[in-house]
């Protein structure tokens, strides 16, 4: 406890979580597999971008005390947005945005392209901010699995499935006995498994197509098929993240 009262009076500036540059909101569409040019078999994730996204708010140190874009994403009727929000956008002079997300920056950057300045309303263009071969982080809500055992969530070792054996997908001691005689905190038990908010780091673009407006990405990302995901440019700590 004195530790945790020493760390929250310390004099070190809290650094805030910065994004590489201005990202989109994107949903999956599921998974397929492309040639690249030398012949090689590629697993991608399609992320489709449906209307595309919309700059809702530039914030900036002398407004708000820091720089960030907020982004807004999927057009909605004005009945199915909460009041303050709609007002927030009305008076922006953005239309009903669904999903609304904020992408905090160094600094703001003066405009993504010569046809889409760095204004409300504005309509991100996706060619000018990925190209193929860019690094992107995806994150969104993983696959919620339910309530499993020890085994399956945290890859725990079986016991013998012979006859006799009393322990067969058991998870084992939970603790030590006298002394402390209690379970240590963040000990591995049965629970709910997945359903969490997941980070993929690092992932090639294969593929931006601005007419169709969707962006192909190798491997896999977080969720199932209509997820909604967050991508932004892969973070790079001394190139594009300061230390």
């Amino acid at each position: 406890m004195a530790a945790r009262m020493m760390r929250l009076n310390s004099s070190a500036p809290l650094c805030a979580s910065y994004e590489a540059g201005v990202g989109l909101l994107a949903n999956k569409a599921g998974m397929t597999s492309v040639f690249t040019e030398n012949g090689e078999l590629v697993p991608v994730t399609v992320l489709a971008l449906g209307e595309g996204n919309v700059v809702a708010q530039v914030k900036t140190k002398d407004t708000d005390g820091y720089d960030a874009i907020q982004v807004g994403y999927e057009c909605t009727q004005e009945r199915r947005i909460s009041q303050p929000e709609l007002g927030h956008l009305k008076k922006l002079g953005c239309p009903p945005m669904k999903h609304l997300q904020e992408f905090r920056l160094e600094s703001i950057p003066e405009n993504f392209g010569e046809d889409a300045p760095c204004e409300p309303g504005a309509k991100l263009p996706i060619g000018d901010m990925f190209k193929e071969g860019d690094l992107v982080d995806v994150k969104g809500t993983s696959v919620g699995k339910g309530f499993q055992g020890a085994i399956k969530r945290y890859g725990y070792h079986r016991g013998l499935m012979t006859h006799g054996s009393k322990s067969h997908r058991e998870m084992g001691s939970t603790g030590c006995g006298t002394s402390p005689g209690r379970t240590y905190p963040g000990k591995g038990m049965p629970g709910r498994m997945g359903g969490k908010t997941v980070k993929i780091r690092g992932l090639t673009v294969v593929k931006v197509d601005v007419e169709n407006n969707y962006i192909l990405v190798k491997g896999s990302v977080p969720g199932k098929p209509g997820n909604l995901l967050r991508v932004t440019p892969a973070k790079i700590v001394g190139k594009n993240i300061p230390k």
